[in-house]
């Protein structure tokens, strides 16, 4: 039996960073994407070419007709094996001051965010009870704890993820099943690369951006074994920007 990790959005950023660091852990790796393939496979390669196990599973996290085909066929796959450290990492910004927002930019980021946590964990977790053991990991954000203007959808759909993990956390603790977010803050990805970086970092205490590694590093030790008294917290990682 192996006991894998599933990284949703692990084509890129912090979730390509997350998948590497966990490979380099010893868990097999399901990297995760919807649609840029050359990038999730660059990242499968990048991993067996350092000897971890890596492979990809296309699927919409916000689709959950996707979600149980692609899972379905994953577990007909590997009969004797299940995952056991989940990453919902996928999420996507359509930042707009309210007064403007539309529809659709209110609707699509929490159908990724907020949905897409529900349908897949929701999917994964029988199995994780059934084996006694678990890593839910959900990626929030400063966002969601301190709330920006402009990401109203944005910080409703990641507050909304960190009150689901407090009491997630509390409904599987008897099955060793532990529940946590992480809550970054500004990190060097493509989804700050159009921020204004040089005023942004004047704001952050340790006067810089965090790095991908950095996270990834913190998502390593909560899948570990070394976390299993921690669970229903939320940890964030801003340079002090917000304490």
């Amino acid at each position: 039996m192996k006991r894998y990790a599933l990284v949703t959005g692990a084509s890129r950023g912090l979730g390509r960073a997350i998948a590497i660091q966990l490979a380099s852990q010893g868990f097999p790796v399901i990297i995760n994407y919807q649609s840029r393939t050359d990038a999730a496979q660059a990242v499968a390669d990048q991993i067996i070419g350092t000897g971890g196990e890596a492979e990809l599973l296309q699927f919409d996290v916000s689709d959950p007709e996707a979600i149980e085909t692609a899972i379905g066929n994953w577990e007909n796959n590997h009969p004797d094996d299940y995952v056991d450290v989940l990453v919902n990492n996928a999420g996507i910004r359509q930042d707009a001051l309210m007064i403007f927002m539309q529809n659709e930019q209110w609707h699509k980021v929490l159908d990724v965010t907020l949905n897409g946590f529900f349908y897949l964990t929701r999917r994964l977790l029988k199995n994780m009870m059934t084996r006694r053991h678990g890593r839910i990991i959900n990626m929030t954000s400063l966002s969601g704890i301190k709330g920006l203007p402009g990401q109203v959808n944005y910080s409703a759909a990641k507050a909304a993820v960190i009150g689901a993990t407090k009491a997630l956390a509390q409904e599987v603790a008897p099955r060793r099943v532990t529940v946590n977010a992480i809550a970054p803050g500004f990190i060097e990805t493509d989804m700050t690369s159009e921020l204004p970086v040089n005023d942004l970092k004047k704001m952050v205490p340790a006067g810089r951006f965090g790095k991908p590694e950095e996270v990834a590093s913190l998502v390593g030790f909560i899948a570990s074994d070394n976390s299993s008294y921690i669970t229903g917290e939320v940890i964030s990682i801003n340079g002090g920007l917000y304490t």
